[in-house]
């Protein structure tokens, strides 16, 4: 059998290791696998057997741009998806599961006009945002926004990603609902009960959704003792880690930064993992800041030499960090919002208010 994954990344960032380990997973059991990706040239070693790839970086660069301009994110790459697409059809895949289709590389019209020209193979669709229903954002949480459930019109998150100079959501929603109903065999994934909730009170609630919690390797997410401590002059400190793949405002970078300014310094030392040079510039210096690691065994490393980790994401569907952080002997600390409760499996592990900064001072002090 011929299993073919989609996704904007192979390999790396969760949803690329999610991808591959399902990828890893099928080839155990004998069935020939391919993922195609698109949004980042570089692709891990171990998965290069997998890889294919859909267009170039001038490709992503042009539909961001396109994008931009007129905020039909999802529309353009059509050269690289009808190259893509003639490739596939000579592949011939019984199973097609789609992860991330957003991320500017390939057409979503093509790619939904493909699929349903093809009865006979089964379809899965992994969701790990609301981009799929929603005529422009990946979350709209923050925003307090429910256009979705009926027709989404004069988006309120119009700078938010994918970022546009002009508001095209009523077509966007419209051509959204057009090209991804109707599928005849699909099933759509989702990582948490949050998002099946929310699939369920779409329009992508005519297919079955089926909640299917991310795993992380535990063989590498384990106590993992190293030199951390003593390298960062962190002896005798109680350690407050954050880390993220990208610190954007949804994620909550700027509460963490207000709780480390609330904390006894002599007591307590924060460090933040997974910002980019111009954030590290902007932090204040009493938090230790680390750019994004893409060593597993080192973040391992962090994770076990770090008391207590802080979560203060506002819009989360199922987070592998706290998975990690509580798999290496640390205790979670996050904001009651998305799919962060399931998350949460260690018994001295706390969910707070989003924005309650109070509460969890008043939780690290009592440690």
């Amino acid at each position: 059998m011929r299993v073919l994954f989609i996704n904007e990344v192979c390999g790396t960032g969760s949803t690329g290791k999610i991808t591959c380990g399902l990828a890893e997973r099928f080839e155990s059991e004998g069935h020939e696998v391919k993922i195609a990706y698109g949004r980042s040239a570089f692709v891990p070693e171990k998965y290069r057997r997998f890889a294919v790839r859909i267009g170039t970086m001038k490709d992503v660069y042009f539909h961001a741009v396109m994008t931009r301009l007129t905020d039909r994110h999802g529309f353009f790459s059509r050269g690289s998806t009808k190259k893509f697409l003639t490739w596939a059809d000579d592949y011939d895949p019984d199973i097609l599961w789609l992860h991330n289709i957003h991320g500017y590389y390939v057409n979503i019209e093509m790619l939904f006009t493909w699929i349903k020209s093809r009865p006979g193979m089964k379809v899965f669709w992994t969701l790990h945002d609301c981009w799929s229903f929603t005529g422009h954002c990946a979350y709209f949480t923050m925003a307090g926004c429910e256009k979705w459930r009926t027709h989404c019109e004069r988006c309120p998150q119009r700078n938010s990603y994918p970022s546009s100079i002009i508001d095209n959501s009523y077509r966007n929603f419209d051509d959204k609902r057009r090209l991804f109903t109707g599928v005849k065999d699909m099933t759509i994934v989702t990582p948490s009960k949050w998002l099946a909730g929310l699939v369920k009170q779409s329009f992508l609630s005519e297919y079955p959704v089926e909640v299917r919690h991310n795993t992380i390797d535990t063989e590498i997410f384990r106590p993992t003792h190293s030199g951390f401590r003593a390298r960062n002059n962190l002896e005798g400190k109680i350690i407050v880690l954050g880390v993220a793949s990208i610190w954007e405002k949804r994620k909550g970078l700027d509460d963490f930064v207000r709780l480390s300014a609330m904390i006894d310094p002599e007591k307590f030392s924060f460090v933040i993992v997974g910002v980019n040079p111009k954030q590290i510039k902007a932090l204040p210096e009493n938090i230790i800041a680390i750019q994004r690691t893409d060593s597993p065994k080192e973040l391992a490393e962090i994770y076990t030499a770090s008391d207590i980790f802080f979560l203060p994401s506002y819009e989360e569907n199922y987070p592998t960090v706290s998975l990690e952080a509580q798999a290496c002997g640390t205790p979670v600390i996050a904001y009651d919002s998305g799919g962060n409760a399931e998350t949460l499996t260690d018994s001295r592990s706390r969910l707070v208010k989003p924005g309650d900064i109070e509460s969890v001072k008043k939780i690290l002090e009592s440690l």
